[in-house]
């Protein structure tokens, strides 16, 4: 694999992709001195210390004239991490459209008679991921509702349906410590809170005791497993929690202070059916509803009676995917990648990770980007089985690209300096305001893909990949940001 080790590499990438990819004429062989300066500072900002052992893929092509100003690798297949979420939402769009909205049914299995629900209550999802998160309202209007159609008490149990989906599970090489976190929770028909939940870590009274862990009601059914110990005052705080495989509770482990303020943590629920058949039994007692019976997964359970929609049950739909796509891009929660990813699947066909998977590829393919361009395994980009080209995000970025930017997709990106992921970065640097791209991060992994416009108002696409640098996930985050921060500032004019 060719590495950035002298600015005459760019230049051949440059003469090679001119040849394979446009007209001798589009793309010159010898290229103007602002575009040599262009290709030389990027050089700079590759070969720098922390960064000079990565595997850099970069592109950059203008969406005005249609040549490539710089092609590093650009064919290479790296690790996206979430910059493949641009992937995602793009052909979930093309399968469904914008206005897509995932629906939640409420059904009983037995009948309303004198304020009392005369069976089970059962929630039937289909993979919404905004219930209760930053995309989607809460159950609030659904416990209102079921009062409204005079439901005082309920004789059954609250049972969640998640058949619709396939059952929630790991992706394909998520690794195992990411499980406990909230970026690593597990993706169902029924997800509420986006499948997290807090803790909250109080040191004990004296040195070498057992903290205490606290939860939230509705929370109390999740295993944890306290292996934190209290250290000596001044010492050090450390807190993980750890979902190992094949154990049924979350391990929460470290070191905190005697003394210290209690820590609150954000972790993965674990099953995401039962945690929603959870709250939503939590809810609605505290909403002045009985339930007589507990919170189940529908699996847990003998099949269930005949079951029908009840007047007066309420019935959700989420915010359309237009709406969606914010929370995805610019907040890249892993959650909705997943839930947006099965969207793919050919109607008719059960919404497993691999249908998703086969309906992505026949867009990708009708889009004319070639199947050894790209392996994606997930939707989230948390996998470290994805390997895509530069080539590919810029294909992608091409496609959807809205010069005025208010479609649904560039109002989704993140804004440099302004928003999301990218709110603390490029500020005060013409990239602020102006950069509008998807970020990716895992250790020894920084992407960045998107649009720029260079001083003289030249729409420009690029991708931006550095797998397995050997500095600072900073250092790395300062030099993909140096180079953003260049071609926002670029005139192909002396």
């Amino acid at each position: 694999m060719r590495r950035a080790c002298a600015c005459g590499l760019l230049t051949l990438d440059l003469a090679l992709a001119a040849c394979a990819r446009a007209p001798a004429a589009v793309i010159p062989s010898r290229p103007t001195a602002p575009l040599q300066q262009l290709q030389d500072d990027i050089t700079a900002a590759t070969t720098a210390p922390g960064v000079r052992r990565a595997a850099w893929g970069i592109l950059v092509q203008s969406l005005d004239r249609g040549d490539r100003l710089v092609a590093l690798n650009a064919g290479t297949l790296l690790v996206p991490a979430s910059t493949l979420k641009l992937v995602t939402l793009a052909t979930a769009v093309d399968a469904v459209g914008w206005q897509h909205r995932f629906e939640t049914a409420f059904s009983a299995t037995g009948p309303l008679v004198d304020g009392t629900l005369q069976g089970d209550l059962v929630a039937t999802g289909s993979g919404d991921p905004s219930i209760g998160g930053r995309g989607g309202p809460d159950l609030a209007a659904w416990i209102a509702a079921l009062r409204q159609a005079g439901v005082r008490r309920i004789a059954g149990r609250i049972i969640g349906d998640d058949n619709a989906v396939e059952e929630p599970r790991p992706q394909l090489a998520w690794a195992w410590d990411d499980l406990g976190y909230a970026t690593g929770a597990l993706f169902g028909a029924l997800n509420y809170a986006e499948n997290r939940m807090d803790v909250t870590v109080a040191a004990a009274d004296v040195v070498g005791g057992r903290p205490t862990l606290r939860v939230e009601p509705h929370a109390a059914r999740r295993p944890l497993d306290n292996t934190v110990v209290t250290g000596a005052a001044g010492s050090m705080l450390l807190l993980w929690p750890e979902q190992r495989p094949g154990e049924p509770f979350l391990t929460i482990a470290g070191f905190i202070p005697m003394g210290a303020p209690p820590v609150r943590m954000t972790v993965a629920v674990g099953n995401p059916t039962i945690w929603f058949a959870q709250v939503l039994r939590h809810l609605l007692t505290a909403g002045g509803i009985e339930v007589a019976g507990d919170a189940h997964d529908v699996d847990e359970v003998p099949p269930l009676p005949d079951r029908g929609l009840r007047a007066g049950l309420p019935r959700h739909v989420s915010p359309p995917l237009s709406d969606l796509a914010r929370p995805l891009l610019k907040e890249s929660i892993n959650l909705y990648g997943e839930a947006l990813l099965r969207l793919n699947a050919a109607p008719g066909v059960f919404p497993t990770n691999d249908a998703a998977l086969e309906g992505l590829r026949a867009r990708m393919r009708g889009w004319g980007i070639a199947d050894e361009a790209w392996q994606i395994v997930d939707g989230s980009g948390l996998s470290r089985r994805n390997a895509v080209a530069p080539e590919v995000l810029v294909a992608v970025l091409q496609r959807l690209y809205e010069p005025s930017g208010t479609s649904p997709w560039m109002a989704a990106l993140p804004m440099a300096g302004r928003d999301g992921t990218l709110e603390a970065r490029m500020r005060g640097t013409p990239a602020e305001g102006n950069v509008r791209a998807k970020t990716g991060t895992m250790s020894n992994v920084r992407s960045l893909a998107g649009y720029v416009r260079t001083r003289n108002g030249e729409a420009l696409a690029f991708a931006i990949m550095a797998d397995g640098f050997e500095g600072s996930g900073a250092t790395a985050v300062e030099a993909i940001d140096r180079i953003a921060v260049r071609l926002a500032s670029f005139s192909r004019q002396p």
